[in-house]
């Protein structure tokens, strides 16, 4: 079995229900055995910075779709970037979108990396296999 971030949780902020079956599924077949927090739209994954400061467990990565309701992507990217004990939470920006504007914004606002989902299942499995070798492998947590 395979870990991450000494186990803590990965929070994947995803409204489409499809897109996040298909993570979960491609998490689970990769044998990535942190928790994964889901929220299905900004405000929801804003609405964790309470919890952490509670003393919740911060997770070890986010993974952020753009296109959300409530509080688009961008938004909780700053947002988070921007907060003092956060800023450093390694924020994977993995969306629909490759406009290149999407792409500059999120970098910008301090996106670790921004990964453009793919339709095809097989290909999907490849970007999730690339992000547990690349959060488990060769990130060098601080």
């Amino acid at each position: 079995m395979k870990t991450t971030g000494q186990n803590n949780p990965i929070l994947l902020v995803e409204d489409n229900p499809l897109d996040l079956d298909l993570t979960l599924r491609a998490f689970t077949h990769h044998n990535i055995t942190n928790q994964i927090l889901v929220a299905r739209d900004g405000e929801e994954a804003l609405a964790h910075i309470p919890k952490w400061d509670a003393g919740d467990p911060v997770p070890v990565v986010i993974l952020l779709d753009l296109k959300l309701p409530k509080v688009n992507g961008l938004e909780v990217l700053e947002i988070i970037k921007s907060h003092p004990k956060y800023k450093t939470i390694p924020i994977v920006v993995l969306t629909s979108s490759d406009e290149s504007s999407d792409v500059r914004a999120a970098y910008e606002l301090g996106a670790n990396s921004y990964i453009v989902k793919p339709v095809d299942f097989g290909k999907f499995m490849e970007v999730a296999k690339n992000i547990e070798l690349y959060w488990t492998v060769l990130n060098n947590p601080a």
